[in-house]
């Protein structure tokens, strides 16, 4: 057994000296002609020692020194293989994506992705990965990120506007997201909003519209509005599911607004 450990090490070093640092446990079996068992084992050894972790069943990263207090590999070096890997198309989003932009108001405490459907969270170490659904998720425009490890999808500023704006409970409600778009505003490209809110529901564009003005960004909407004068014919509440008694209206976006929001900066 200790042979078979010490085959399976030499081969994951080999692999880090490639520059890759994910791996499948079935490479293991084929590579050193092992059985599932014996590979099994072995590599729950070096899990033990903190040389590797499993994000996901089958699926392995190799922990370098620098990240062995963090139990994993940081999620944005080992999401586009495991992406690729399950055969699923995504995107770094919401907060994460905000990141990338210098628009994170607070560091996120997960990594946030968008993908097509619901997907249980990752833990890895003291890394967490929280998957959000969307629809229509290979129609987002994304920009690639380089990371230590390759490169890795993310959310333009636009869309990344459009989703904050649609999914507040994920990001910590609408003060937070209306923190964000002030300091995401300006890498905002009023013609691409508009190309974004396309892929998405009109009450998120009329949610975000709103907000932009909120931040005094409204220069960044105009085309935005205009997408909501000729497709909105009713009006929406702010807040979904809250209370739509309000009698006060923001007309330029058609919205109920049934509650208060105050950005945090």
């Amino acid at each position: 057994m200790e042979r078979q450990h010490q085959s399976v090490r030499h081969y994951l070093d080999s692999l880090a000296a490639a520059g890759q640092y994910h791996f499948a446990s079935t490479q293991i079996q084929e590579s050193l002609g092992v059985s599932a068992a014996a590979a099994k084992l072995a590599l729950n050894r070096l899990a033990k020692q903190g040389l590797i972790a499993a994000p996901a069943r089958g699926f392995y990263v190799i922990v370098p020194p620098e990240y062995r207090a963090l139990g994993c590999l940081p999620a944005d070096q080992f999401i586009p293989a495991l992406m690729e890997r399950l055969g699923l198309p995504y995107y770094a989003g919401l907060l994460s994506a905000a990141q990338y932009y210098g628009a994170a108001h607070h560091r996120p405490q997960e990594f946030q992705v968008i993908v097509a459907k619901n997907r249980r969270p990752v833990a890895c170490g003291a890394v967490r990965v929280q998957f959000v659904a969307r629809k229509r998720t290979e129609e987002v425009a994304t920009r690639a990120f380089n990371t230590p490890r390759g490169t890795i999808q993310v959310s333009t500023p636009e869309a990344t506007a459009i989703d904050l704006a649609g999914y507040p409970g994920h990001v910590g409600g609408l003060d937070q997201v209306a923190t964000v778009l002030e300091e995401l505003a300006e890498q905002i490209d009023p013609d691409a909003l508009e190309k974004a809110a396309l892929t998405a529901p009109l009450p998120w564009a009329q949610r975000l519209g709103y907000l932009l003005d909120l931040v005094d960004a409204g220069d960044r909407a105009g085309p935005l509005r205009a997408h909501v004068e000729h497709h909105v014919r009713d009006y929406a509440p702010f807040i979904p599911g809250a209370a739509k008694d309000s009698n006060r209206r923001a007309s330029a976006w058609k919205l109920i607004l049934n509650a208060d929001v105050e950005p945090e900066l």
